[in-house]
């Protein structure tokens, strides 16, 4: 006998013998995941059976068949790790789904010589948001018993806004940001697989209608058309994504932008009911809202390094960064 074959039958036994989960119902367990996770932080929790996301599959498909994923390859990576989270942790039976507010509304952003996406004003929002999942997973197997659980957070082949939507968190936008009705979009996205049965949330409802203001927002003309967006032309993307130099078409199509983008979750109206985020940890530094634009363009690896350290701008690096404003002063 094979050591996984002997491993999978002493989970069957300790299934069936109900040892492995506690005398908890599932309406009881699905109570603590929310009110857990409420604890720590997060805005939202919704859950969904995890399946294959059969109408996903063929959007999925055409967007890649329509080269608008630039270089981001791993995209058509393991596409059926990413339509089906079984695959990727197999035994899964849900997918919690989890937001975390970052919206910072702080008027020193006006005045800053070159602009930053708000999500990136702090802390990488990877390792604030990967402790708190390693916490909320200690958690349950304290209380509900031994379960097996795959935390994901971004970089797992794992389609978190389809997730998210799909258990009631809000719906897909015209941006192709997860919205919610009452507080927006400015939200980081985290998802738990567990490999136990929970009470599941209903999808939300698309209420963009006839709204079209981050479409006509984006300077790059990104969002080809309502839903679908090309990430070749997309500010986050050539900023961050794209390690190459960026394309010649694009000089002078934006003004300001060094690292993301946020101008179509801005004119979005239903951010008019966003808060500001209560996490420590995204404070930002404010040595970056005070930077000159001469500061920027001599700014030196040792001193990119002393500003951003554990920042997620970190992901660009100091060539990129310089790259970025090189290109809007040309």
């Amino acid at each position: 006998m094979t050591i996984r074959l002997a491993l999978k039958i002493a989970r069957w036994y300790k299934f069936c013998t109900g040892l492995r989960i506690s005398t908890m119902n599932l309406k009881e367990c699905t109570e603590l995941i929310k009110n857990e996770a409420a604890a720590l932080g997060f805005s939202a929790c919704g859950i969904s059976k995890a399946d294959f996301l059969e109408s996903e599959a063929p959007r999925l498909e055409e967007w890649l068949k329509r080269n608008l994923c630039g270089n981001l390859l791993y995209m058509a990576d393991h596409s059926e790790l990413r339509l089906d989270p079984r695959k990727y942790m197999p035994g899964a039976r849900s997918v919690v789904s989890l937001l975390y507010n970052y919206y910072s509304d702080i008027p020193e952003k006006e005045k800053a010589a070159y602009r930053i996406s708000c999500y990136a004003f702090g802390r990488d929002y990877h390792l604030v948001i990967k402790k708190k999942l390693n916490q909320l997973i200690d958690t349950l197997r304290g209380k509900i018993g031994e379960i097996e659980a795959r935390s994901c957070v971004d970089t797992a082949p794992v389609m978190e806004k389809v997730w998210a939507a799909r258990s009631g968190l809000g719906w897909i936008g015209k941006n192709c940001n997860l919205i919610r009705p009452d507080s927006g979009s400015f939200y980081f996205l985290a998802e738990l697989l567990l490999d136990i049965d929970l009470e599941y949330d209903s999808p939300a409802v698309d209420h963009c209608g006839k709204c079209r203001r981050c479409i006509d927002i984006c300077p790059t003309g990104a969002i080809v058309e309502p839903y679908v967006v090309d990430a070749c032309r997309c500010i986050s993307y050539l900023t961050i994504e794209l390690k190459t130099a960026i394309p010649e078409e694009m000089t002078g199509k934006y003004s300001d932008w060094i690292f993301g983008c946020d101008l179509c979750q801005e004119v979005c109206p239903f951010n008019r009911f966003a808060t500001p985020h209560q996490e420590p940890a995204f404070k930002p530094n404010p040595e970056i809202f005070e930077m000159t634009v001469d500061q920027w363009r001599k700014l030196t690896p040792r001193r990119f390094e002393e500003l951003f350290q554990g920042s997620a701008l970190k992901r660009a690096k100091h060539e990129g960064l310089m790259r970025n404003i090189r290109f809007l002063n040309r």
